[in-house]
C-alpha cells in the first residue's frame, strides 16, 4: 500500500477532512493535499510524528506508517508489545540546520527561480548529478539570505535534512579549514567525534558515505575558494548544495553560477518599507530615498539602518538623514563602494554611544579594541584580558554588541564579528585608539595566554625547570582544573594563539620580552601533543631576541628546545648544532639542570646517530650532574639513556640494571608520564637492538601506566610501537589492531605527526599482509598528513607506495620509523 493511500485510509477512519487533519497536526491543509495525491512520498520524519499523533494510529498503525513513509516495506510484528514499538527511534539523525529565513526577503525573484529550477525535484527523483548552485557577489550584498530564502522553498525535495555551514572564507585570521568543515559535518550526521578522521580525504570519503542514498541540502556559505568546498561536496546524486562567496566560483565543475548585484531603488525602498512600516515611508517618500542612497542598496545595510528606525518609532526618517550625512562626510575618505555598509555599521555604533546605558557606552568604546586581534573566534576570557575588565563585565559587552548584530555568539563563550563589521571597528580602531593602546590590548591577550601556557605545562610537566622561568600567572580558570582540560582548551585556541602571536611580532611587542617567555611556557603543550611543527614555527628568532633582552636562561632553554623538533622529524646534525650551543650557554650559566639536561640530550641525538662512545661520555656527565644537585628526574632520564647505550654495545646485564633504576627512580616520584615514557624507550631500545620478544613486557608496562593515568598521548605512542614489535613477529592481524587503536587515540589528542607515522606503519603493515590495494590508500593519506609534520616520512611513505606498485619485497626496515 502506498503512502497517500495509507494516509487517506487513516484519514477516512478519523472522520476527519483533509483540513481538519491539518489543523490537528499543526501542518498546512496544501501538505496533507500533497502527501495524498502522492506528489511526495518521502516527507519529513516530524511531519509523520504529527500525523501519527492526529490521527491516533495504534502502534503496529504508526509503525507500518513510519515504514512506508521512509520508503520500507512493512513487516507486521504483531509478538511485540506495544510500549516497545517508539515511532522512528531508529531515524538516521535528521539535521534541520537552515537559519531562519527573513520574513521581509525582497527581490531577487528571478535569482531564487533560477536556484529552485537546478534544486528542486519531486521527492524519490533521482539525477545523473549532484546538484550545485553557486551565489557570488560583494559583502553584505544579500547572498546567505538568498542562498536561505531559496533553500527553505526547497524542503519537499530534501525530506533527508539540511545542513548549514559558515566556512568564514573572507575576514580577518585564516578561513575554516577543509579538516574543521568536514569534523562539523559529520558530527552534525550524527557521527562520533572520535571516529572522524583527521585526513581531509578520509573524512571527505566518510562524509559521501554518509549522506549516500539520502536526499540533503548543503548551504556552505561564505566559501572561500572552489579548493575550500570540494571535500565538502555530496558525492552522488540525490543530495545538493547552494555555496554563498564573495570570489568566484566559477572553476566548480558542474555548478549553476549566480552572481548578485545591489538591489534596485524600488527593491530597496521595499525592502525598508518591510522593516519599518509602509506609512512611515509613504509619509517622508524623498527622505526615505536619500537614506537608501547612504545604503549603497545592500541589503545588509538597509537592514541596520532599518532596524534602527524601527526601534525609534518617533524618529523622523530624515532625523536619521541628517546623521548620516554626518557619517558620510567622515567617512569619504573611504572612497570605496562599501560607504552606504559603514555608514548603517556606524549608526548602530552611534545608538550605543548616545544611549543613557553605562554598558551600552562601554560596548560602543570597547567594539574598536574587540576587532584588533586577528584569529577566527573571540573568547570571552579573552576579551576580557583584551578589554582589562572582569570576565563578568567582557561577557555583558558582547552580549550587548550581540543584541546590536555588532557580533555574532557562535557558541556559549565563543564570538565572531562578521567580516564587514570587523572592518568598520578597525577603521575606527585606527581613527579612535593610538598604536600603544592597540599593542597594549594584544600584549594582554598574549600575557594570558603566556600564563595559561605556564599553568599547563605545571600540570603536563611538574618538574620541568623551565617552570622557574615563569614570570606571569594568571588566576585559575575552570580549564586548568586538570590536564585533559587544559590541553583541550589549547588544542581549540592554538591557531588564534598563533595568530595573535605573529600579528605582536610585527607590532611594537616585535622586541617584548613577552614572546620568547610565551614561546618557552608553551613547551608543555608542545611536547605534550607532539606538535613539532608549531614549536619550530613559533621559536624562530627567539633564541637571538631573549639573548637581546637579557634573558641568557631563556635564550639557553630555547636552544636546548628548538633541537627537539628537528631530532624528531630525523634531522638529528642540526639538532646536534643546536644541543652544542645550548650546552655553552648553560655552562656560562653555571646552570647544572640545563646542563645535565643537555647532556641527555645530545647522549640520545648522538646514540641516533652511531656515535657510541660520544654518546656514552655525555650520558654518563648527565649523571653525575644530576646526583650532583639532586635531580631524581634527570637522574632517571640519564639511567635510561645509559641502559640505551649499554643495549647498543651488547652489554644486556649492564642494560637492564639501568633500565630497573630508572623505573624505581620513576615509581618512586609517582611521576606517571615519566614512567610510561621510561617504559616506552626501553621497549624502543629492545626493538632497535633486535630483542623484539623482550620489548613486549615494557610495551604493555607502557600501555598500562599510560590507561591508568588517562594520558591518551601515552597510550597512542606506546600503541603505535606494540603494532611495530608484533609486525616484527609476523602477527600482522595484532599488529594493525594496535595501529588502529593508536591511529583512534592520536586523533583524539590532535597528533597530526603521530597520525601520519601510525598511518605510514599501518600501511606498511598491510602491505607485509599481502592487502597492496588498502596499503597504498592508507599510505596515501599517510603522506598527505606528512606533508607539513614531517617531509622526512612523508618522502618514506611515497617510496613504500613505490615499491608496492612495483611489487618489490617489502621489509620492515632496520629502523622504528
Amino acid at each position: 500500500m502506498s503512502l497517500s493511500e495509507l494516509l487517506r485510509g487513516f484519514r477516512a477512519r478519523a472522520r476527519l477532512t483533509q483540513a481538519a487533519l491539518a489543523e490537528e497536526a499543526g501542518l498546512s491543509e496544501q501538505a496533507i493535499s500533497v502527501l495524498e495525491r502522492g506528489t511526495r512520498s518521502r516527507p519529513r520524519m516530524d511531519t509523520i510524528r504529527s500525523l501519527t499523533a492526529a490521527l491516533g494510529l495504534d502502534a503496529d498503525e504508526a509503525e507500518q506508517f513510519l515504514a512506508v513513509a521512509r520508503g520500507k516495506r512493512h513487516e507486521p510484528r504483531s509478538h511485540a508489545p506495544e510500549a516497545e514499538i517508539p515511532v522512528a527511534s531508529d531515524a538516521l539523525p535528521v539535521p534541520w540546520q537552515l537559519p531562519p529565513a527573513v520574513p521581509d526577503f525582497t527581490g531577487r525573484a528571478a535569482q531564487v527561480e533560477a536556484i529552485l529550477s537546478v534544486l528542486r525535484a519531486p521527492a524519490g527523483l533521482r539525477s545523473d548529478a549532484v546538484g550545485l548552485v553557486t551565489v557570488t557577489g560583494m559583502g553584505g550584498i544579500g547572498k546567505t539570505a538568498l542562498a536561505v530564502q531559496a533553500a527553505h522553498r526547497l524542503a519537499d525535495s530534501y525530506p533527508d535534512g539540511h545542513l548549514y555551514l559558515n566556512l568564514r572564507g573572507y575576514g580577518p585570521g585564516q578561513p575554516m579549514s577543509a579538516a574543521d568543515a568536514l569534523r562539523q559535518l559529520l558530527r552534525s550526521l550524527g557521527v562520533d567525534t572520535q571516529l572522524i578522521p583527521e585526513a581531509v580525504e578520509e573524512a571527505a570519503a566518510l562524509l559521501r558515505s554518509q549522506l549516500a542514498g539520502r536526499r540533503m541540502l548543503m548551504l556552505l556559505d561564505n566559501a572561500a575558494d572552489g579548493r575550500q568546498v570540494m571535500p565538502l561536496l555530496p558525492g552522488s546524486p540525490g543530495s545538493a548544495a547552494i555555496i554563498t562567496s564573495r570570489g568566484s566560483l566559477a572553476a566548480l565543475p558542474g555548478a549553476r553560477q549566480i552572481r548578485l548585484d545591489a538591489l534596485s531603488e524600488s527593491e530597496s525602498i521595499e525592502l525598508l518599507s518591510g522593516v519599518i512600516g509602509r506609512s512611515r515611508v509613504a509619509a517622508e517618500p524623498d527622505a526615505a530615498e536619500m537614506l537608501i542612497s547612504f545604503t549603497g542598496r545592500l541589503p545588509l545595510a538597509v537592514r541596520l539602518i532599518g532596524g534602527r528606525l524601527a526601534a525609534r518609532p518617533a524618529w523622523p526618517i530624515q532625523h536619521l538623514v541628517d546623521l548620516l550625512h554626518d557619517e558620510e562626510r567622515r567617512l569619504d575618505s573611504l572612497g570605496s563602494d562599501e560607504t552606504g555598509v559603514r555608514a548603517s555599521i556606524a549608526s548602530s555604533v552611534r545608538f550605543l554611544e548616545s544611549s543613557d546605558r553605562d554598558l551600552d557606552r562601554e560596548a560602543a568604546r570597547a567594539l574598536p579594541l574587540l576587532s584588533i586581534p586577528d584569529g577566527a573566534d573571540l573568547l570571552t576570557v579573552v576579551a576580557a584580558h583584551l578589554l582589562d575588565v572582569p570576565v563578568r563585565r567582557a561577557d555583558a559587552i558582547l552580549e550587548r554588541l550581540v543584541d546590536l548584530n555588532l557580533l555574532e555568539s557562535v557558541a556559549p563563550e565563543h564570538y565572531r564579528f562578521h567580516d564587514l563589521i570587523r572592518a568598520y571597528a578597525r577603521e575606527l580602531a585606527d581613527q579612535a585608539l593610538t598604536p600603544p593602546v592597540r599593542d597594549a590590548g594584544l600584549e594582554r591577550i598574549l600575557r594570558f595566554y603566556t600564563g595559561f601556557a605556564w599553568a599547563c605545562q605545571s600540570l603536563t610537566h611538574e618538574a620541568s625547570p623551565r617552570l622557574r622561568l615563569a614570570t606571569i600567572h594568571i588566576k585559575p580558570i575552570a580549564a586548568l582544573a586538570d590536564t585533559v582540560p587544559a590541553l583541550a582548551w589549547l588544542d581549540d585556541e592554538q591557531r588564534n594563539v598563533m595568530d595573535r602571536f605573529r600579528q605582536a611580532s610585527v607590532s611594537s611587542l616585535v622586541r617584548s620580552d613577552l614572546l620568547p617567555e610565551l614561546t618557552l611556557a608553551l613547551f608543555g603543550y608542545h611536547e605534550s601533543r607532539s606538535r613539532w611543527h608549531e614549536m619550530r614555527d613559533l621559536s624562530a628568532g627567539m633564541v637571538e631576541l631573549a639573548e637581546q633582552r637579557g634573558l641568557a636562561a631563556v635564550a639557553a632553554w630555547l636552544e636546548h628546545d628548538r633541537a627537539i623538533p628537528e631530532a624528531e622529524n630525523g634531522d638529528l646534525d642540526i639538532a646536534l648544532a643546536h644541543l652544542a650551543n645550548a650546552l655553552q650557554r648553560f655552562r656560562r650559566l653555571s646552570d647544572l639542570t640545563g646542563q645535565a639536561r643537555c647532556c641527555t640530550s645530545l647522549g640520545h641525538v648522538l646514540e641516533q646517530l652511531g656515535r657510541l662512545d660520544e654518546a656514552l661520555d655525555f650520558t654518563r656527565q648527565a649523571l653525575a650532574l644530576s646526583l650532583q644537585i639532586g635531580d631524581a628526574t634527570i637522574e632517571g632520564v640519564s639511567f635510561v639513556a645509559l641502559g640505551v647505550l649499554h643495549n647498543r654495545l651488547g652489554q644486556l646485564a649492564e642494560a637492564e640494571d639501568a633500565f630497573a633504576q630508572s623505573i624505581r627512580l620513576a615509581e618512586d616520584s609517582g611521576d606517571h608520564r615519566s614512567l610510561a615514557k621510561r617504559y616506552l624507550n626501553i621497549a624502543k631500545s629492545h626493538v632497535a637492538t633486535g630483542q623484539i620478544e623482550r620489548a613486549l613486557p615494557s610495551v604493555f608496562s607502557s600501555i598500562e601506566v599510560a590507561e591508568r593515568s588517562g594520558n591518551s598521548n601515552a597510550e597512542s605512542e606506546a600503541r603505535e610501537l606494540a603494532a611495530v614489535v608484533y609486525a616484527r613477529l609476523g602477527e600482522f592481524a595484532t599488529a594493525a589492531q594496535h595501529a588502529r587503536s593508536s591511529l583512534q587515540l592520536t586523533r583524539t589528542v590532535r597528533n597530526r605527526l603521530r597520525e601520519g607515522r601510525v598511518l605510514f606503519q599501518l600501511g606498511r603493515i598491510m602491505a607485509l599482509e599481502g592487502k597492496h590495494t588498502e596499503a597504498i590508500d592508507v599510505l596515501s593519506q599517510a603522506t598527505e598528513v606528512l606533508r607539513d609534520a614531517s617531509p622526512k616520512i612523508q618522502r618514506e611513505a611515497v617510496e613504500l607506495i613505490g615499491q608496492i606498485q612495483r611489487a618489490e619485497t617489502i621489509t620492515f626496515g632496520p629502523t622504528l620509523f
